[in-house]
């Protein structure tokens, strides 16, 4: 057995017009979408004229002001459209499906987002603000996904990045990492078309609260054995959740959604959940989502989908987040899990994240009385035993890298979690804040001290203090700024991700809708096109595929495609 498995992550951004506190957030993140869109426009542009081909976006003459913000114009941003063929946002794992007229309008994921006509006529800043060779407002991008594989769009009133698939937790660090680069990359092309003009600068931030009762998500997604009941994850899943924020919460400035009481927590996100278990993402939190949207052959896989995490910048909260909930999975799938069962774990989920020395004790139904570093000790004795029985020959590398990390940040936070602050978010941030504190005599509800945790989160290398802290090196890393910026780039080889990210930098101009496991192209110059389906994330790798893309064209590509996979390529009509 093994920590590898399909995982991937989610970050919704926090969103800011400087000197505009008032500004529409859904507004800000279509400019940020858009404006990364444009970004990469014209980095495949580049590339392409490097290697002596048109450019994306330079079909045809120069278009009139009536339609320059068609695709094909030099200034087009890269949107590559979104397929909502297999969202199915209203499917529950318990076995049936919420009524349209019974969901809340946040959960109806499987629709294209569309502007209001006053975030449309909020988004026309001025006739003079914002046009550049790569970037013409008129064109609104709301989704594209990004040569990596992953996808950038507007959800809700936020920017999101969701990462491209992997199968290790390292991998699962480094792609997350890179859609920090792509949100700081957005902010410095933003900033840079609108100088001169009377658009505010926008900014991001790798958090999850305005501190003003709003709470937008970081979320995680597993592959799991369809064959397993959804029962069993549930009660696995419960304790583990409640405790896993000693090592995986960001820390947080202030008690309660609004943060309105004064205080230090774990978490971000603990204050807003209410139930254990659900289908709802932004209202009535549950600890366990219980979303049944696999993404992927619904007769072998479900996709568990994590909603409790915090936004970690932190190399080793993202690595042990990502590694420890696989390896719990692993006892779920062996029906190994440690037979705990909380008596109130919203209450314990809370109660663990209010309390920054880890004395807490929650109660179990048994009876006992364990802290959070006892929980989690009980799951990694668990997993120790379940993966060093399934591979008597040894553990393999990336197994061993995260038992091991297990091993260390738990005898570090029982003994003293000051320890942390070289490897946690919450505990760099709570020595931190200590400090200013201390120097400057300052209470827990001090406005300066909301103002360092925002700080902490901005995106900008040269502003984000988590940043400065890397930099520093006052906070470990596991994989060096080079690798994370060519994740930024270039999808993982070891997945469908490969197939994906590659066909949008090889043929952006053709791609019509993509998804996760669907792909949509077009012909030039006929009404025809093709659809490939993906439905096995392990598939179409590099080692399977690379050749195919040596084609020069998109339809030459398909026909490779359907000669290899034919099973996977059907045509269809493009409208």
């Amino acid at each position: 057995m093994t920590v590898r498995r399909i995982m991937g992550s989610e970050t919704e951004f926090g969103v800011l017009a400087q000197g505009e506190p008032g500004a529409n957030p859904t507004v800000l993140s279509t400019r940020v979408v858009t404006g990364y869109a444009a970004w990469v426009a014209r980095r495949l542009r580049e590339q392409e004229a490097a290697r002596g081909e048109r450019s994306v976006g330079s079909a045809g003459p120069t278009p009139s002001d009536d339609d320059a913000a068609q695709p094909g114009s030099p200034d087009a941003p890269l949107g590559t459209g979104w397929d909502y063929g297999s969202e199915t946002p209203l499917a529950d794992a318990r076995g049936f499906t919420v009524a349209r007229e019974d969901a809340h309008p946040s959960q109806l994921t499987d629709e294209a987002p569309v502007l209001t006509a006053e975030e449309i006529a909020a988004e026309a800043i001025s006739e003079t603000a914002m046009y550049t060779e790569d970037l013409d407002w008129r064109r609104v991008i709301m989704n594209t996904v990004i040569p990596n594989g992953a996808r950038v769009y507007v959800d809700h009133s936020h920017p999101e990045y969701s990462s491209p698939e992997v199968t290790t937790p390292l991998d699962a660090l480094t792609w997350d990492a890179a859609g920090d680069v792509v949100a700081a990359r957005a902010v410095e092309y933003l900033a840079e078309v609108s100088t001169g003009t009377d658009a505010a600068p926008v900014n991001l931030y790798k958090n999850n609260t305005d501190n003003k009762s709003v709470s937008y998500g970081a979320h995680e997604n597993y592959t799991v054995e369809r064959a397993v009941p959804f029962e069993r994850i549930t009660a696995a899943l419960l304790p583990f959740f409640a405790s896993r924020q000693i090592m995986c919460g960001a820390g947080r400035v202030g008690l309660g959604v609004d943060g309105s009481h004064p205080g230090f927590q774990l978490s971000q996100r603990a204050d807003f959940f209410e139930r254990t278990v659900g289908l709802e993402t932004t209202i009535h939190r549950p600890i366990v989502n219980t979303r049944d949207e696999p993404h992927a052959d619904d007769t072998r896989y479900r996709r568990l989908h994590v909603i409790i995490g915090d936004a970690n910048l932190s190399h080793v909260a993202t690595l042990l987040k990502f590694g420890t909930t696989s390896l719990v999975l692993n006892l779920v799938e062996h029906d190994r899990a440690p037979r705990l069962v909380l008596e109130d774990p919203v209450a314990a989920l809370q109660a663990i994240s209010h309390d920054p020395t880890l004395r807490t004790t929650v109660a179990l139904a048994d009876g006992r009385e364990l802290t959070a570093v006892e929980l989690q000790r009980e799951y990694y004795r668990a997993a120790l035993a379940l993966e060093t029985e399934l591979a008597p020959d040894g553990l393999d590398a990336d197994t061993a890298h995260v038992l091991g990390t297990w091993d260390e940040v738990l005898t570090d936070l029982a003994e003293d979690p000051a320890r942390l602050s070289d490897r946690l978010d919450w505990a760099a941030k709570y020595a931190l804040l200590t400090a200013y504190r201390r120097r400057d005599g300052l209470e827990w509800d001090d406005p300066r001290l909301v103002a360092i945790d925002l700080q902490y989160a901005d995106v900008r290398p040269d502003k984000g203090l988590y940043h400065k802290l890397a930099a520093a090196g006052r906070i470990r890393t596991l994989v060096d700024h080079d690798r994370i910026t060519a994740a930024a780039d270039h999808p993982p080889v070891d997945t469908r991700a490969y197939f994906r990210g590659t066909a949008v930098s090889r043929y952006p101009r053709d791609m019509a809708a993509v998804g996760w496991d669907t792909l949509t192209v077009t012909f030039p110059g006929i009404r025809r096109g093709a659809r490939v389906r993906m439905p096995e994330p392990h598939d179409l790798t590099r080692d399977t595929c690379e050749d195919w893309f040596d084609a020069p064209d998109v339809e030459t590509w398909i026909e490779r495609v359907a000669a290899n996979r034919p099973a996977l390529v059907t045509g269809s009509d493009i409208d």
